[in-house]
């Protein structure tokens, strides 16, 4: 019934301006506004829908992931731009980065949140 639907997924903040500067000036990604909704526009042509709530509680999970080549070199770049990586005792190193593959436990990665404090990543699979 839905398979051939054109899906998509989203999530909220409390700052719509303050998202799009961030997510177009500081992360780099087309981003379009209709309605006072955002859409961001990521590089496998999928699309995100980013909208306004008043009471915006932010999720606890990691809503948008960012594969990449080098991770080192893009959260020094992020880090640059004022992006702060989250620090978890015991995973990540001085930077933010976990580097799962030198041991086994899952990809390189790096979290960090938006402005209205969802979770995103960089990671290297």
């Amino acid at each position: 019934m839905l398979g051939n639907a054109k899906a998509f997924t989203g999530f909220s903040v409390n700052d719509i301006p303050a998202a799009r500067t961030f997510y177009e000036q500081t992360l780099g990604l087309k981003v379009s506004e209709f309605n006072g909704m955002l859409t961001l526009h990521l590089g496998t042509g999928a699309e995100v829908l980013v909208y306004p709530k008043p009471n915006h509680v932010p999720a606890e999970y990691t809503v948008l992931n960012f594969p990449v080549e080098d991770i080192a070199e893009v959260v020094t770049a992020l880090t640059a731009l004022g992006v702060r990586f989250e620090q978890y005792s015991g995973m990540t190193d001085e930077r933010g980065i976990t580097w799962g593959s030198k041991d086994g436990r899952g990809p390189d990665i790096a979290w960090f949140t938006d402005p209205a404090g969802n979770i995103l990543s960089v990671l290297h699979l």
